[in-house]
């Protein structure tokens, strides 16, 4: 098969669990609790891997720099990292609260841009997210509910349900209840900053670090009540940023991706999903996330019920 899937890169977390394993079906290293699965990422410190196939061994990085044209398209720079960072997040408990920073302040604090996109793959009956402000705020009310650890009341309380998808552009303060499984389709960027972390010690036995300065310069504080799309939207976009576009298929009739369009991101959220190309067919199951390339050709069919995104348009990033 022309498709690249990746050997996943599994990443303990203080907020992590077995999810992974018990919803995915994948085999962890150990029993230790783990957050994320890092499932597409081309980074110095972290580097995909090619699971199968002619290029199974390479890392993504080696990958685009001897067939760029083949995957990403005859106008990308063999050099340029892939622009898009997919992982699973296994949130057994919550999250912290945090901003990623924007573009305009990125080089003066000496981070990356970070936006994003959850999709929310499983949820418990009382799970939900943080996202946005209640209403508009100064710093200097913000600082004072930091101080009085009641910082949550001034964020908007959204519930999430199985299907949900919740848009989180760099700039948006946010947090992840416990009890989500959540595919998280962003930058590819690994700029956090912390603004509280519920009092809790890390993995190490001590607190973790905040980014208070940062967050204060980070966060749109006219950012007021961002809404989600609803499970019920069947086929929906659910972002369409300058850094990529996510459309959210319920998959009933065989659909099909054309050659020489553009490179896309196929992620299985929901079932089963037959992928076939020129040469044969290969069932892929929930949790799966695969790179299709530039130059190849893809009929998709789904194998009982099967929900899928696409990712595209981020050649331009």
């Amino acid at each position: 098969m022309k498709f690249i899937e990746f050997i996943p890169i599994y990443k303990e977390r203080v907020w992590g669990g077995h999810r992974l394993h018990d919803s995915l079906n994948r085999t962890l290293p150990d029993n230790r609790k783990y957050g994320e699965s890092w499932d597409i990422v081309d980074r110095s410190d972290d580097q995909s891997i090619v699971k199968d196939g002619p290029w199974k061994g390479l890392s993504l990085r080696n990958l685009l720099q001897e067939q760029s044209h083949f995957i990403m398209g005859p106008k990308w720079p063999k050099d340029k990292p892939f622009p898009i960072l997919v992982k699973w997040l296994d949130c057994q408990e919550r999250l912290s609260i945090q901003v990623h920073p924007p573009k305009q302040l990125q080089k003066e604090l000496k981070g990356e841009s970070k936006t994003e996109n959850w999709y929310i793959a499983e949820a418990l009956p009382e799970s939900a997210v943080f996202a946005g402000i209640q209403k508009s705020i100064t710093p200097e009310i913000f600082q004072r509910a930091l101080e009085a650890e009641n910082l949550e009341t001034h964020l908007h309380h959204i519930p999430t349900t199985k299907g949900d998808s919740l848009f989180i552009p760099s700039g948006r303060l946010h947090a992840i209840a416990e009890g989500n499984l959540i595919l998280e389709i962003q930058e590819n960027s690994d700029t956090t900053y912390r603004v509280y972390d519920w009092g809790r010690l890390g993995l190490d036995g001590k607190f973790r670090e905040l980014h208070i300065k940062e967050s204060l310069l980070s966060i749109d504080f006219n950012d007021i009540k961002p809404s989600k799309i609803p499970a019920s939207s069947e086929n929906a976009i659910l972002a369409d940023c300058p850094e990529f576009r996510i459309q959210k298929i319920c998959l009933h009739a065989p659909m099909e991706l054309k050659a020489h369009q553009e490179p896309r991101i196929l992620s299985i959220v929901d079932g089963f999903l037959k992928i076939t190309d020129a040469e044969n067919s290969v069932l892929l199951n929930k949790g799966t996330n695969i790179l299709l390339p530039f130059c190849e050709h893809f009929i998709l069919e789904a194998s009982k019920n099967c929900t899928i995104l696409i990712v595209d348009h981020f050649i331009q990033c």
